[in-house]
């Protein structure tokens, strides 16, 4: 389907060129076609070559950092009553390892089939990563304050209240190797926490690469376009003048 646009006094007219092979309805192939432009959408060498493979390198990392916040965060997240009460309910590590590896799929895609488009959608996901990362870091710093483990190693109790008893060698074992589990426990929680806060780190410092390399090759792109345009043609040089003297 082709649409052609022709302007009068007052009055604009489309004519489409319909496709009877197609199955999408005309509508469709008309915003396709207004929407279209191949300046922009079409793969361009130049950023590729500007470009070469870091988005490519930077997308395989944002895909890592979500996995792994995905993965940590499935371990915190079912282990209740240790983690975060808003953590358990929104399930945001999930949300944000989903979203980092959409960056991770746009920039190898910016990166593979580089048009302006898909470029330009790299830059603006990578500036609003920069606010989901710095999300991220806060939400993780408050899940780590509120980590607690909530395992009781003291079973006498009379009314609410402890009372002192001298234990035996086989409860006092007990309550020594309890106590190491609840420390182990926490270290692990404080150690997930805190890798979580570092993948953080880590994407954000990512977002922000990713974001300033795919501007510069836009940028160099409009300088060597601007450069090419301004470069007058190459002319063959003129031939050298002949004079001619008269024969006595």
């Amino acid at each position: 389907m082709s649409v052609t646009m022709s302007k009068a006094d007052g009055v604009t007219v489309f004519t489409v060129t319909s496709d009877s092979k197609s199955v999408c309805p005309p509508m469709c192939g008309i915003l396709r076609d207004l929407c279209y432009s191949p300046a922009c959408c079409s793969v361009s060498q130049r950023l590729r070559r500007v470009q070469r493979s870091s988005q490519s390198i930077l997308g395989a990392l944002h895909f890592m950092v979500g996995l792994l916040n995905i993965g940590l965060g499935v371990i915190l997240c079912c282990n209740y009553g240790t983690a975060w009460w808003h953590m358990t309910r929104t399930l945001f590590p999930l949300w944000f390892g989903g979203v980092f590896m959409l960056f991770g799929v746009v920039g190898i895609l910016s990166d593979k089939f580089p048009s302006v488009c898909l470029v330009i959608l790299n830059v603006i996901l990578n500036l609003i990563g920069v606010a989901v990362a710095i999300a991220a870091i806060v939400l993780y710093s408050c899940n780590l304050s509120n980590t607690r483990v909530w395992l009781s190693c003291f079973n006498d109790y009379y009314y609410g209240r402890r009372y002192i008893t001298t234990p035996s060698t086989r409860k006092w074992s007990m309550l020594e190797k309890c106590l190491e589990g609840r420390k182990l426990i926490m270290m692990l929680l404080t150690g997930m926490n805190a890798v979580l806060i570092f993948l953080s780190f880590l994407e954000l410092c990512l977002v922000i690469s990713s974001a300033v390399m795919s501007i510069k090759a836009l940028r160099s792109r409009e300088k060597e376009e601007n450069k090419q345009i301004g470069e007058p043609e190459n002319l063959p040089e003129p031939l050298p003048e002949v004079t001619s003297h008269p024969v006595s």
